[in-house]
């Protein structure tokens, strides 16, 4: 028993000292963004009469909805301008002419008066159509103006039953406005076809699409999407990456994107000066419908293929965005004059696409780059990610081992000699 015990306290302290020896420094700042105006948000909610189904946590779509808008109004962080649209909200009517014009701004994109907006949504219940396209069109002129970001974060049970005018084609001419307006879907209801309508408006517009049936999913996501508008805006630059090293185009530090085709690996190459140190991170969005189980690799590698350092990272359908990065230092040298090294940044991903579900354009892709002074000892590059943590991991399971059997040596000789006596 003590003998456990003492080697409980040698874990503890092997990953507590692993974890200070693989610790990376903080990143170096951003570049300066120039003055934005308040980020805006309009929440689009489908008051439909499908709403009232109660098959989210025993109750209806529509408590759950309420529940979520009423955690996520105590959340908003105070500089969000934030709006709440609806659509279905107000004709019960067999009309369909009538019932494709029902939407309305339930609570103005502004300033948020936490009372007014959460007595406004507390009043709402279930009543007519999905009129989807035209709930979208009317939430881009909520959020007109200013340069800020502007999002758009569409939550419904149910496709859209207005047609001819397509949600997803309205998502493309809003788009096509080239005003930076970015639209969310999350679906209430895992069927294919509103699956299929929802991933197709958020890739339109560089969004995101989410299922979710638990109300702690639904506040959780929305809350996410309402923080990420609060941002400070970074425009990442667009860039083609290639096929091979060899031809693959040459980055400083910033924020790029790019799109990946399923399955593709794409290079981009960086100049790593003797003293310096690389740093880059990769986010690849799964913004379609895409089977379970994937994953996404950052390597970096030198122009002869050489792996230097790598990162991993794996899904399972449960996120939308996957993430992963790495570090090079690069060692420093005596030779003032020694060139800078080329090293090639490999992303590949391993989704695949679901049943139906268009492969181009490719996934959104965002890489980050940043090349800064090295640590002063640039030399100790990373081994299988620990460098030469390796050393202090062997040397602390050695010294546990020890530790262990000598105390249970000793225990036994205490006993025994207390037997004796």
């Amino acid at each position: 028993m003590i003998t456990r015990q003492r080697l409980a306290v040698g874990v503890c302290a092997l990953l507590a000292a692993l974890a200070a020896g693989i610790a990376v420094p903080a990143g170096a700042v951003a570049d300066e963004t120039t003055a934005q105006d308040a980020p805006k948000v309009d929440l689009v909610l489908d008051v439909s009469g499908s709403m009232r189904a109660r098959d989210i946590d025993g109750g209806s779509r529509m408590a759950a909805a309420k529940q979520a808008f009423n955690e996520v109004l105590d959340a908003t962080p105070e500089e969000v301008r934030l709006g709440i649209r609806t659509l279905g909200a107000n004709y019960p009517g067999n009309d369909r002419k009538t019932g494709c014009k029902d939407t309305a701004q339930l609570y103005p994109v502004g300033p948020l008066n936490r009372t007014d907006a959460k007595t406004a949504v507390a009043t709402l219940q279930p009543t007519g159509w999905t009129p989807i396209g035209p709930a979208l069109l009317k939430a881009a002129d909520d959020l007109d103006g200013g340069n800020g970001t502007r999002r758009i974060v569409l939550i419904t049970d149910g496709e859209d039953t207005c047609a001819p005018l397509d949600p997803c084609e309205v998502a493309r001419e809003i788009a096509a406005k080239g005003i930076g307006l970015t639209i969310d879907t999350l679906g209430l209801v895992p069927d294919s076809k509103l699956s299929k309508q929802l991933s197709c408006i958020a890739e339109a517009t560089g969004g995101t699409y989410t299922s979710v049936q638990h109300k702690a999913e639904l506040s959780h996501k929305v809350n996410q999407l309402v923080d990420r508008t609060a941002d400070k805006v970074v425009t990442p630059v667009a860039v083609d990456g290639t096929g091979q090293c060899t031809t693959a185009p040459t980055l400083k530090s910033g924020l790029y994107t790019d799109r990946e085709e399923f399955g593709q690996h794409r290079f981009y190459r960086v100049d790593v000066k003797p003293g310096q140190e690389l740093r880059a991170s990769v986010s690849v969005s799964d913004d379609r419908q895409v089977n379970p189980d994937y994953g996404v690799t950052l390597r970096a590698v030198t122009v002869h293929g050489r792996e230097i350092v790598r990162g991993e990272a794996t899904g399972s359908g449960r996120t939308d965005v996957v993430s992963t990065g790495l570090r090079y230092p690069r060692a420093e040298s005596d030779d003032e004059d020694a060139p800078a090294e080329t090293v090639c940044l490999q992303v590949a991903d391993s989704f695949s696409p679901a049943a139906g579900v268009k492969t181009t354009p490719g996934l959104p892709l965002e890489l980050t780059v940043d090349v800064v002074d090295g640590p002063d000892q640039a030399s100790d590059v990373a081994s299988f990610g620990l460098g030469r943590g390796w050393w202090l991991l062997g040397a602390l399971v050695l010294t546990g081992f020890l530790a262990g059997v000598l105390w249970g040596w000793l225990s036994r000789w205490r006993i025994a000699v207390w037997r004796t006596n």
